[in-house]
């Protein structure tokens, strides 16, 4: 039975890319995201498939736990195994403190903390018994430190760091590789074509950081040796400021 790879928050940019890449490796690569998306998220299926590889589109509320837990449960049966998850919604929004709600702050959190609970826990619900898998959290600057109007962001983005570290030091010793990647800077792709200052230059300078490249980094986590896995990963391009 071919082996799945499951990519939650597979947007346009690097959630599309990491499902490419994957699926070039040879696992199906099943990715997910808000139903009302599941047009365009099978198009990004369809785009994989025409390249001559396997994926399936799943409309799920990756917050939701009865549907995580009957997504991971289909995957399983119609698929096969789940050998790799990606766990990349992103829920970046700017908000100065006093402005934020309890609404929004809430909201950010569900989708970029809680939702990372729940897809960790029912992967490596179905991983644990084979004692193999790959679980990998997508981060950012706001993981590792909070600038003024992101508050709920960094909130959240520090939990699903903290969520990383507890399940792979967890997790870790029954054969599950888990690790946190933090994507410190800009990606290409429409926003930062339409907001990015100098792009242009930036994207011919290799200054922006490229889809297809990060992707590569994800792979390159899952077929680790375990006597030497990353735990933690940045990934920034060669111009950015630390």
């Amino acid at each position: 039975m071919t082996g799945a790879c499951l990519v939650v928050g597979a947007g346009e940019g690097v959630g599309q890319a990491v499902a490419a890449a994957f699926a070039q490796t040879g696992l199906v690569a099943c990715l997910t995201r808000r139903p009302r998306h599941l047009d365009a998220l099978q198009r990004q299926a369809d785009a994989i498939i025409d390249a001559g590889f396997q994926a399936r589109a799943y409309g799920v509320d990756a917050r939701d736990e009865a549907e995580m837990a009957g997504l991971v449960d289909r995957i399983e049966s119609e698929v096969g195994p789940i050998e790799a998850a990606v766990f990349n919604i992103g829920a970046n929004v700017m908000f100065p403190t006093l402005d934020t709600t309890t609404r929004v702050y809430t909201k950010v959190w569900e989708m970029a903390a809680l939702a990372g609970f729940l897809t960790g826990r029912e992967v490596a619900r179905v991983m644990q018994p084979r004692g193999r898998g790959t679980i990998l959290f997508t981060g950012a600057t706001a993981s590792l430190r909070g600038r003024a109007g992101f508050s709920a962001f960094a909130g959240a983005k520090h939990a699903l760091r903290a969520l990383a570290q507890s399940m792979a030091k967890e997790l870790g010793p029954q054969g599950i590789h888990v690790a946190h990647i933090m994507i410190d800077g800009a990606i290409d792709g429409a926003f930062t074509r339409e907001n990015a200052s100098g792009y242009a230059d930036r994207l011919r300078g290799d200054a922006i950081l490229l889809p297809a490249e990060i992707a590569k980094n994800y792979v390159w986590l899952h077929q680790q040796h375990r006597s030497a896995w990353t735990h933690e990963l940045d990934l920034r391009p060669w111009t950015e400021p630390w």
